[in-house]
Protein backbone atom coordinates (compact mmCIF):
# COMPACT_ATOMS: atom_id res chain seq x y z
CA UNK A 1 0.00 0.00 0.00
CA UNK A 2 1.02 3.30 -1.43
CA UNK A 3 2.07 6.17 1.72
CA UNK A 4 -1.18 7.94 0.14
CA UNK A 5 -3.01 5.09 0.33
CA UNK A 6 -2.51 4.37 3.41
CA UNK A 7 -2.90 7.87 4.93
CA UNK A 8 -6.35 7.85 3.14
CA UNK A 9 -7.31 4.60 5.17
CA UNK A 10 -6.59 5.70 8.39
CA UNK A 11 -8.16 9.01 7.31
CA UNK A 12 -11.59 6.79 6.58
CA UNK A 13 -10.73 4.47 9.56
CA UNK A 14 -13.56 5.12 12.43
CA UNK A 15 -12.54 5.92 15.96
CA UNK A 16 -12.80 2.47 17.25
CA UNK A 17 -11.28 2.02 21.08
CA UNK A 18 -11.35 -1.17 22.31
CA UNK A 19 -14.10 -1.47 25.34
CA UNK A 20 -14.65 -3.93 27.69
CA UNK A 21 -18.33 -3.09 27.42
CA UNK A 22 -20.87 -4.33 25.21
CA UNK A 23 -21.81 -2.29 22.10
CA UNK A 24 -25.27 -1.63 23.27
CA UNK A 25 -24.24 0.08 26.63
CA UNK A 26 -21.26 2.15 24.68
CA UNK A 27 -24.22 3.49 22.89
CA UNK A 28 -26.66 3.89 25.63
CA UNK A 29 -23.86 5.32 28.01
CA UNK A 30 -22.24 7.62 25.71
CA UNK A 31 -25.94 9.36 24.50
CA UNK A 32 -26.67 10.06 28.16
CA UNK A 33 -23.08 11.57 28.61
CA UNK A 34 -23.36 13.81 25.46
CA UNK A 35 -26.82 14.90 26.18
CA UNK A 36 -25.37 15.48 29.38
CA UNK A 37 -22.29 17.21 28.28
CA UNK A 38 -24.26 19.81 26.10
CA UNK A 39 -26.32 20.52 29.45
CA UNK A 40 -23.30 20.92 30.84
CA UNK A 41 -21.78 23.35 28.45
CA UNK A 42 -25.91 25.14 28.06
CA UNK A 43 -25.28 25.46 31.88
CA UNK A 44 -21.73 26.51 31.92
CA UNK A 45 -22.51 29.61 28.99
CA UNK A 46 -25.93 30.08 31.46
CA UNK A 47 -23.78 30.74 34.32
CA UNK A 48 -21.32 32.83 32.93
CA UNK A 49 -23.92 34.84 31.68
CA UNK A 50 -24.98 35.59 35.13
CA UNK A 51 -22.26 36.85 36.52
CA UNK A 52 -21.36 38.98 33.83
CA UNK A 53 -24.94 40.70 33.89
CA UNK A 54 -25.26 40.39 37.87
CA UNK A 55 -25.58 43.33 39.61
CA UNK A 56 -27.29 44.94 42.89
CA UNK A 57 -26.13 45.09 46.54
CA UNK A 58 -24.50 41.67 46.58
CA UNK A 59 -23.18 42.26 43.45
CA UNK A 60 -19.35 41.15 44.54
CA UNK A 61 -20.52 37.69 46.25
CA UNK A 62 -22.75 36.67 43.26
CA UNK A 63 -20.46 37.61 40.71
CA UNK A 64 -17.44 35.45 42.43
CA UNK A 65 -20.10 32.17 43.38
CA UNK A 66 -20.81 32.65 39.41
CA UNK A 67 -17.56 32.80 38.67
CA UNK A 68 -16.82 29.66 41.22
CA UNK A 69 -19.62 27.21 39.56
CA UNK A 70 -18.55 27.95 36.27
CA UNK A 71 -14.50 26.78 36.92
CA UNK A 72 -16.45 23.95 38.05
CA UNK A 73 -18.39 23.24 34.98
CA UNK A 74 -16.24 23.85 32.70
CA UNK A 75 -14.23 21.37 34.79
CA UNK A 76 -16.35 18.96 33.93
CA UNK A 77 -16.54 18.59 30.08
CA UNK A 78 -13.39 17.70 29.52
CA UNK A 79 -14.01 14.41 31.71
CA UNK A 80 -17.45 13.62 30.26
CA UNK A 81 -15.76 13.69 26.82
CA UNK A 82 -12.80 11.88 27.53
CA UNK A 83 -15.13 9.18 29.88
CA UNK A 84 -16.93 8.45 26.35
CA UNK A 85 -13.96 8.08 24.50
CA UNK A 86 -12.75 5.89 26.44
CA UNK A 87 -15.41 3.15 26.62
CA UNK A 88 -15.32 3.61 22.86
CA UNK A 89 -17.54 6.13 21.96
CA UNK A 90 -17.83 9.38 19.73
CA UNK A 91 -18.54 12.91 21.63
CA UNK A 92 -20.14 16.12 20.92
CA UNK A 93 -18.33 18.05 17.89
CA UNK A 94 -20.03 21.62 17.62
CA UNK A 95 -22.44 24.03 19.03
CA UNK A 96 -24.61 22.93 16.75
CA UNK A 97 -24.79 19.57 18.89
CA UNK A 98 -24.72 20.88 21.81
CA UNK A 99 -27.94 23.00 20.95
CA UNK A 100 -29.72 19.67 19.12
CA UNK A 101 -29.01 18.21 22.39
CA UNK A 102 -29.74 20.14 25.29
CA UNK A 103 -32.44 19.79 27.41
CA UNK A 104 -31.19 23.03 29.64
CA UNK A 105 -32.70 26.08 28.58
CA UNK A 106 -30.72 29.21 27.59
CA UNK A 107 -32.05 32.28 28.98
CA UNK A 108 -31.37 35.61 26.27
CA UNK A 109 -33.25 37.99 28.48
CA UNK A 110 -31.96 41.38 28.10
CA UNK A 111 -32.25 42.02 32.40
CA UNK A 112 -32.66 38.93 35.02
CA UNK A 113 -32.73 40.31 38.59
CA UNK A 114 -30.40 38.57 40.62
CA UNK A 115 -32.80 36.48 42.88
CA UNK A 116 -34.02 34.55 39.26
CA UNK A 117 -30.56 34.33 37.94
CA UNK A 118 -29.64 32.60 41.45
CA UNK A 119 -32.91 30.56 41.18
CA UNK A 120 -33.16 29.42 37.55
CA UNK A 121 -29.52 28.24 37.98
CA UNK A 122 -30.85 26.19 41.01
CA UNK A 123 -33.55 24.70 39.23
CA UNK A 124 -31.31 24.02 36.53
CA UNK A 125 -28.30 22.30 38.87
CA UNK A 126 -31.83 20.30 40.33
CA UNK A 127 -32.30 19.36 36.51
CA UNK A 128 -28.78 18.20 35.52
CA UNK A 129 -28.94 16.07 39.30
CA UNK A 130 -31.57 14.12 37.81
CA UNK A 131 -29.96 13.47 34.28
CA UNK A 132 -26.62 12.37 36.12
CA UNK A 133 -29.00 9.83 38.46
CA UNK A 134 -30.58 8.48 34.56
CA UNK A 135 -26.94 7.83 33.27
CA UNK A 136 -25.74 6.36 36.52
CA UNK A 137 -28.74 3.66 36.19
CA UNK A 138 -27.42 3.01 32.30
CA UNK A 139 -23.61 2.34 33.88
CA UNK A 140 -25.01 0.02 36.86
CA UNK A 141 -26.94 -2.10 34.11
CA UNK A 142 -23.89 -2.26 32.17
CA UNK A 143 -21.69 -2.60 35.30
CA UNK A 144 -19.50 0.69 34.34
CA UNK A 145 -18.16 1.44 37.74
CA UNK A 146 -15.81 3.71 36.30
CA UNK A 147 -18.45 6.54 34.85
CA UNK A 148 -20.58 5.40 37.49
CA UNK A 149 -18.20 6.73 40.18
CA UNK A 150 -17.58 10.18 37.84
CA UNK A 151 -21.42 10.73 37.99
CA UNK A 152 -21.19 10.25 41.78
CA UNK A 153 -18.73 13.16 42.14
CA UNK A 154 -20.35 15.00 39.78
CA UNK A 155 -23.92 14.74 40.99
CA UNK A 156 -22.09 15.31 44.70
CA UNK A 157 -20.90 18.98 43.25
CA UNK A 158 -23.73 19.67 41.30
CA UNK A 159 -26.11 19.09 44.78
CA UNK A 160 -23.26 21.63 46.65
CA UNK A 161 -23.72 24.02 43.93
CA UNK A 162 -27.37 24.06 44.26
CA UNK A 163 -27.18 24.29 47.85
CA UNK A 164 -25.26 27.60 47.36
CA UNK A 165 -27.57 28.52 45.25
CA UNK A 166 -30.46 28.21 46.91
CA UNK A 167 -29.12 29.17 50.09
CA UNK A 168 -27.92 32.56 48.25
CA UNK A 169 -32.24 32.97 47.42
CA UNK A 170 -32.92 33.26 50.87
CA UNK A 171 -34.58 35.73 52.99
Amino acid sequence: MSNTAELIARQKAPLATPSDIDAKSVKDITGALNALLADVFTLYLKTKNFHWHMSGPHFRDYHLLLDDHGDQLFAMTDDIAERVRKIGGTTIRSIGQIARLQRIADNDAEYVTPKDMLSELHEDEKALVLSMRAAHVLCDDAEDVATASLLENWIDQSQRRGWFLFESTRN
